[in-house]
């Protein structure tokens, strides 16, 4: 559970391939957790078996974005060693209901046990399972009209430990178009809030812009994402280029 007192979110990079440097330069610069987009990226399950421990090993916080809302694609980023998973496409508190049990073991969910990586490669006890409940991280998306309608009932689920804020699947599929920072967007995103306050759970925001930041740091959200890797590599090649416009320019300062 998230203490509700006033707090720093944790800080995240977006991840959207296997790159060792990034991971590297990431953990470097200072980042708490990363995401690793396997919905949208090019992560297959080698690259993400592997890539998980590095991640772990650098001191980061691994939440892998998973394929879709099923059994397999759950189950395999945690048995890989993700600290926790979010789950994508959503539909209502029954949906989610039935998606979020593959992170939890029986009693509290239907996970399946694997002898491997998270039992150090040895057996298991019930102490064990009662860790791993408590321990793995277990995330819907409320990026869908219907999860957000459900959004109360979702966050109040004990196979559930926070939600995370999926932005633009929620203007577009909320009828208001491309995502643009609306009051009418900040307006679902404090619904979300409000939910996992009454429950006690975390929430997880992706703050790309500076308002988003300030709200993610204003509403106390647990962790926050700071920026995509593509993005990241997009403005460091777009920062050379202006650097050397202004030299040709003669207008560099140093």
């Amino acid at each position: 559970m998230s203490d509700t007192s006033s707090r720093t979110p944790k800080t995240g990079a977006w991840l959207s391939d296997g790159s060792t440097a990034v991971g590297e330069i990431v953990a470097s610069l200072g980042f708490d957790f990363v995401v690793l987009d396997v919905e949208h990226g090019a992560f297959d399950l080698t690259t993400l078996e592997r890539f998980i421990p590095l991640l772990k090993g650098l001191g980061l916080e691994v939440f892998s974005k998973v394929l879709v809302p099923e059994r397999g694609a759950v189950q395999q980023a945690l048995d890989f060693g993700s600290d926790g998973v979010i789950i994508p496409h959503i539909e209502s508190a029954e949906h989610a209901e039935f998606v979020t049990s593959y992170g939890k073991f029986p009693p509290l969910g239907s996970r399946s046990l694997a002898g491997g990586r998270t039992m150090g490669y040895g057996g298991y006890d019930d102490d064990w399972v009662e860790q791993q409940n408590r321990d793995v991280k277990v995330f819907p998306m409320v990026e869908d009209p219907g999860a957000l309608r459900d959004v109360e009932k979702i966050a109040a689920l004990p196979t559930v430990d926070g939600i995370f804020i999926g932005p633009g699947d929620l203007s577009q599929t909320g009828g208001r178009g491309a995502y643009t920072r609306t009051e009418e967007d900040f307006d679902d995103f404090r619904a979300v809030v409000s939910a996992v306050r009454a429950n006690r759970k975390q929430w997880v925001f992706p703050a790309w812009s500076t308002v988003e930041k300030e709200f993610a740091v204003s509403e106390d959200a647990d962790y926050a994402l700071l920026t995509m890797q593509h993005v990241a590599v997009v403005r460091g090649y777009e920062e050379g280029l202006k650097e050397m416009e202004a030299v040709r320019a003669g207008t560099c300062s140093g």
